[in-house]
């Protein structure tokens, strides 16, 4: 199996979880994109892309295919794009108990930000509610078959429809001594 992998999908795909998989199941570091981006006040850090390029400098890698400025760099030094193209109703629904779960609880994500109220950010703009984004984003890789051919043809896409073919191709997957 490569050692530089990227997993892409809408948001409520599994990216993270699966990433965080490959990586304990490969013995390949496993670093989330949603960390290097979000600073306190999930204002965006400044060091972003240059965490990014340092990231895919690395020898092996595992990580979220996504941010538009981010994308170009991950995909440049990417052996696999592991597609996790799930149906709307999977992905919408995990976004929502995530989101519910992260907000009620308190859940600390990264640099110390927690979710919002649901009912305090719904009427802004989708950016700024992750479930209003995930719906107007749910079709945003239809095109990443033709994406990655036309801008790194020799990366190896793996599109992944459902829960139990994602599962079944982790579980045809080496597992690394150590790992």
């Amino acid at each position: 199996m490569p050692g530089r992998i990227a997993v892409a999908g809408v948001s409520g795909s599994g990216k993270t979880t699966l990433a965080r998989r490959l990586g304990a199941r490969l013995g390949i570091p496993h670093t989330e994109l949603d960390a290097l981006h979000h600073g306190p006040a999930w204002t965006p850090r400044p060091a972003f892309l240059d965490d990014v390029r340092a990231l895919v400098a690395q020898d092996a890698f595992v990580t979220e295919w996504q941010y538009t400025a981010a994308r170009p760099l991950v995909l440049a030094r990417a052996e696999v794009v592991v597609w996790l193209d799930l149906p709307t109703h999977v992905t919408m629904r995990q976004v929502v108990v995530r989101t519910l779960r992260r907000s009620v609880r308190r859940e600390v994500l990264w640099n110390g930000n927690v979710e919002p109220p649901l009912w305090r950010t719904w009427y802004r703009a989708p950016e700024e509610n992750i479930v209003r984004w995930a719906w107007t984003t749910r079709h945003k890789y239809r095109d990443l078959p033709a994406e990655v051919g036309r801008d790194a043809p020799d990366v190896l896409v793996v599109r992944l429809r459902s829960r139990r073919e994602v599962e079944r191709w982790l579980a045809a997957l080496p597992v690394v001594d150590g790992a």
